[in-house]
């Protein structure tokens, strides 16, 4: 008689993977890099397709321990974690790999787009097409509030801390550190009266099947991943190593430039960026503009949008847009240089302050992870401060939306407070518009990132065409 067939689910291959060659995971990086479009979600959803699913490199439950811890770190967690898998597979030089792979694809093809438009920014078919890509930035940046707030805003009282960052920042213009800060000390002693008010959102089970063991997985049982275990000493050489390739090239030029030279300003600001940008691009860009614009004059507010808008369409993570600010800044500063070349060293010392503590969080930090598993008072700190990023968002796309829609913004002073807002009779119909347009696109008819840009560049380009 012939069984019938079960309706159980078909688990999938136990047997380990193979463990791959240096080689082999150059290219495995290097294709990730190339293909890391989308944000950090899109880009850790390429990782978990292609190292978890695909190659089995490391099991489900490690790959998302990894993805917690880097969460906790400040910087773009996807690069991160890209370099914390690399470390566990192939020592300090694999994560190297994996990381700089991530980055540089981008990176040249930002430092590319940012010299084009330092020269050609004014020419009237550029300006056509960047009128019409705020908008659809405008539109990211609204999406990215719904879907953060939509995972971070549980109860009400993360409800009540977004709402605090955001009025914090908007009325009060409180420093975004400090935001960040009380943000995560409020999580941290709420976890001792209220632990279920920050509890972390859980994580779904993989609907019964056990987790296919990964390469990694595989060498941990089989103790091969001596450099994962924590050591004191090493940690000790980390820290020699990293913290002055880190902070070395700032200090030297503030001995040789001094402490107002636009190197010293880029170098010294994007450090305590890198120490400070937690919840990702988003949730720092309101402070970056809000720093380049009114603090050091190095862009006008429109050119800020321009540049995310670009970051948006270049592969890597998403906090490169700081590199065109860095670009515009030295190519606007040169002094003696020429100002091509000035942007294009003030472009690489700005990648250099923003990624190069990424690896010393991860070389550092990595072998302790496990220390880190379970702990709640943390997780409940990393709560709160994903409730204020929703809030320090929200102010970005206030920021955003003032300055595309309306030629004219005022900073009003009243009982203390400090608000921008808009002149009425300067609203650009077109521009309000073109942004009503990409918002319904997006978030009514859910057209992809790319479409959106593209449909909002040309557009752009016809409106312009119009008399005003």
């Amino acid at each position: 008689m012939t069984p019938s067939p079960s309706l159980e689910p078909v688990p999938p291959d136990m047997s380990p993977p193979a463990v791959p060659t240096f080689a082999e995971a150059f290219r495995v990086w290097a294709k990730i890099g190339l293909l890391s479009f989308g944000g950090p979600a899109g880009q850790i959803a390429l990782m978990h397709k292609v190292l978890v699913e695909d190659r089995r490199w490391i099991g489900e439950q490690r790959f998302l321990h990894a993805l917690n811890y880097c969460m906790l770190l400040p910087g773009p967690e996807a690069q991160q974690l890209a370099t914390y898998i690399g470390w566990l597979l192939h020592r300090t030089a694999g994560g190297l790999v994996a990381g700089l792979l991530f980055v540089l694809p981008g990176a040249v093809v930002m430092l590319a787009l940012s010299a084009l438009y330092a020269l050609y920014r004014h020419v009237p078919l550029v300006e056509a097409l960047f009128f019409g890509v705020k908008a659809a930035v405008l539109a990211i940046v609204v999406q990215a509030v719904l879907r953060i707030g939509r995972r971070a805003l549980r109860n009400r009282l993360m409800v009540g801390i977004a709402a605090a960052a955001f009025l914090g920042l908007y009325f009060l213009r409180l420093p975004f550190p400090l935001i960040i800060l009380l943000a995560g000390l409020a999580g941290w002693i709420g976890n001792r009266y209220a632990p279920s008010w920050f509890a972390p959102a859980g994580m779904g089970a993989n609907g019964g099947v056990a987790d296919p063991p990964g390469v990694v997985d595989m060498l941990f049982e089989r103790g091969e991943l001596a450099h994962a275990a924590p050591s004191r000493s090493r940690a000790l050489r980390v820290a020699a190593l990293w913290l002055p390739l880190w902070l070395a090239p700032v200090a030297l030029l503030w001995a040789l430039t001094g402490s107002s030279s636009v190197w010293t300003q880029i170098g010294s600001f994007f450090s305590v960026m890198a120490v400070v940008t937690f919840g990702g691009a988003y949730a720092v860009l309101a402070y970056v503009a809000q720093a380049a614009v009114d603090g050091f004059g190095w862009m006008a507010p429109g050119e800020m949008v321009d540049g995310l808008g670009l970051a948006e369409t270049t592969p890597g993570p998403l906090i490169m847009v700081v590199q065109f600010v860095g670009f515009l800044a030295a190519f606007r500063n040169p002094g003696t240089l020429d100002p091509l070349l000035a942007g294009t060293l003030g472009a690489l010392l700005t990648l250099w302050v923003t990624f190069a503590p990424c690896f010393f969080w991860i070389f550092l930090g990595a072998p302790y992870v496990e220390a880190l598993r379970g702990n709640r008072a943390l997780s409940a700190s990393l709560s709160a401060i994903t409730a204020a990023v929703v809030g320090v968002i929200l102010n970005l796309a206030l920021w955003f939306s003032l300055h595309v829609i309306f030629r004219q913004v005022e900073s009003v002073a009243f009982l203390g407070l400090q608000p921008d807002l808009p002149v009425p009779g300067s609203i650009d119909w077109r521009a309000a518009l073109l942004a009503v347009g990409a918002l319904v696109a997006m978030l009514w008819f859910r057209l992809g990132l790319f479409a959106t840009l593209a449909g909002c560049a040309l557009a752009g380009i016809a409106l312009r065409l119009l008399p005003a």
